[in-house]
């Protein structure tokens, strides 16, 4: 996700954005998980726990949608870093490294997603569990991506996107 950080509009109305963001989260999972040596972490990190239903999510509001998630992402974000003063082995150190940048990223773009004055404050405690295998941090972010943070998308995309605010919405425009 570092390369080009895509505008928030865009990243909302062009569904093949977050398509691209779910596919490099399964890559780096896959990865991770074919690293030589990945020992136990000796700290557990505290994941999210990021299931959801989906009745219960259509009935909440975008910005608690919203907050939600970022609790989730930042709590994802500070397991990363956990995980990264216990990995010493190159590649799992390398793929946190990498993880460390997506998450991270997603986390300060939400931030400025907001309905509410003031600025986002971290005060929130997400649903929580306990992992000491570093591919459960994997798992999580991408079922992260995958299910709450596509849906978040695909429900701003209802409103952001059908003024055409998007910059190339309109057929006429991708012809070009």
């Amino acid at each position: 996700m570092e390369e080009g950080h895509a505008s928030s509009t865009r990243l909302v109305c062009d569904n093949r954005l977050i398509q691209k963001y779910i596919g490099e989260a399964k890559d780096m999972e896959k990865r991770v998980g074919q690293c030589q040596v990945l020992p136990a972490l000796s700290c557990p990190a505290v994941l999210p726990l990021v299931d959801f239903s989906l009745q219960q999510w259509k009935s909440k509001s975008n910005e608690t949608k919203r907050r939600e998630i970022l609790c989730d992402m930042a709590l994802l974000v500070g397991a990363v870093v956990g995980a990264q003063g216990q990995v010493t082995e190159a590649c799992g150190a390398r793929q946190l490294s990498q993880l460390y940048q997506h998450a991270n990223s997603f986390l300060l773009l939400l931030q400025t997603f907001s309905w509410e004055a003031g600025p986002w404050e971290p005060g929130c405690s997400p649903r929580s569990m306990e992992q000491t295998h570093i591919t459960g941090i994997f798992l999580t972010y991408r079922q992260l991506v995958q299910g709450k943070l596509r849906f978040f998308f695909h429900d701003l995309a209802k409103d952001l996107c059908k003024q055409g605010q998007a910059g190339g919405t309109d057929p006429r425009c991708r012809a070009r």
